[in-house]
């Protein structure tokens, strides 16, 4: 009997650990999208970098919401890439530019999915470029789904974008760059 309510005692120790670990993830999830994906705006028709980034800064509460200076300062830049956020340290937070490579068959598909998931795991998101009408638009992805995919955001204007699907997208592309960023201790 004795044995049984301890074998017990772990069970319910560790079902309250799975579930409180669960419970953060959804909840970080509704933060992110809730208070800074609904709360930001895209300002100008080029300016998807910046404003993935501002989205980043948001979400660690480093600027206000109402902060858009790297898109105003970027407007419509035509010729901007992740490169111009490359060891570019943003209020305390340094963003780190990976995957420049050739977008083909021997892209490292996996290695750039994995990277992902360890920031993701890091409790941190990451900026990814995905093809779009006539180009290119940046995400933050915030999260894998149970499936193992990626969920990320976006906005257009006012206009949100989600993606549920970003691993189908990123390899019928044949890969992408992300923008990644350390953040200092206790943030």
């Amino acid at each position: 009997m004795k044995k049984m309510l301890s074998i017990l005692a772990v069970f319910i120790n560790t079902s309250i650990v799975f579930h409180s670990k669960a419970q953060t993830q959804k909840d970080d999830d509704f933060e992110f999208f809730d208070t800074v994906v609904n709360n930001h705006n895209q300002l100008f028709q080029m300016s998807c970098i910046p404003s993935a980034v501002e989205m980043i800064l948001k979400y660690h509460k480093v600027v206000d919401f109402d902060f858009y200076n790297l898109q105003n300062e970027w407007q419509n830049k035509a010729d901007g890439s992740f490169r111009d956020f490359n060891n570019r340290e943003l209020y305390g937070i340094t963003f780190s530019q990976n995957f420049v490579l050739p977008r083909n068959a021997t892209f490292p598909i996996d290695s750039l999915f994995q990277t992902i998931e360890n920031e993701l795991k890091s409790e941190k998101k990451v900026i990814i470029s995905l093809p779009a009408e006539g180009g290119w638009h940046m995400f933050v992805i915030c999260r894998q789904t149970p499936d193992g995919d990626f969920v990320s955001y976006s906005k257009l204007g006012s206009h949100t974008l989600i993606l549920r699907n970003t691993k189908e997208i990123v390899k019928k592309s044949n890969g992408t760059e992300i923008l990644t960023y350390r953040t200092p201790p206790g943030m």
